[in-house]
């Protein structure tokens, strides 16, 4: 006949522990890798294969630049011709 007391012992406690934060970790990593695949997923491919994340954020980083005195007007179309050109 097993004596059983209802009791885990420390090493059932232990092994709950370490499974609830194994749980939760694995669920926190999908979700992380799932929020990272889907901001990839954003990004826009060129002709060579490699992804950029647009033009549209870097001509309103230039525009801003340009609005701040940063830039000349020749310097700032200079720059929009090539972002422009590259996509």
């Amino acid at each position: 006949m097993m004596l059983w007391d209802g009791s885990m012992g420390v090493w059932g406690y232990v092994l709950m522990v370490a499974s609830f934060v194994l749980f939760w970790g694995a669920i926190i990593t999908a979700l992380v890798l799932l929020a990272r695949s889907t901001a990839a997923g954003n990004l826009r491919y060129d002709s060579r294969g490699t992804g950029s994340a647009g033009t549209g954020q870097a001509e309103r980083m230039l525009a801003e630049r340009f609005a701040r005195g940063e830039n000349d007007e020749t310097e700032y179309t200079a720059r929009l011709n090539v972002l422009r050109r590259r996509t």
